[in-house]
């Protein structure tokens, strides 16, 4: 311990509960992206984005808590995001390709 009663943990996890609120508020930048982006590829790119920092902080919260099992619980979301996005870009590659082809049948 300090003369200021400043301790390594307690720096430490002050440090890591700022990286939490940051992460939060880029968060909900992506959010708002996911929710009003031009097209439907920002949208997707948003989504991947907002999976890769939640598993950021479910890292940052891990080392925060000294808890081993939130790692797993990290690896595990990141298979679930990742195939969200594929999911994703399956059902607007269908989307994508019927219109494709209603307009070409008008044509």
């Amino acid at each position: 311990m300090s003369a200021f009663g400043i301790t390594f943990h307690t720096v430490t996890d002050s440090i890591l509960t700022m990286m939490l609120i940051i992460f939060a508020v880029f968060l909900m930048v992506c959010l708002l992206k996911a929710a009003v982006g031009p097209r439907v590829g920002d949208r997707v790119v948003a989504v991947n984005m907002m999976g890769t920092m939640v598993m950021v902080m479910i890292g940052i919260l891990a080392v925060k808590k000294e808890e081993g099992y939130l790692a797993d619980i990290c690896l595990i979301y990141a298979m679930i995001s990742f195939l969200a996005v594929v999911v994703l870009c399956k059902v607007y590659i269908g989307v994508y390709l019927g219109r494709k082809e209603k307009e070409e049948g008008r044509s």
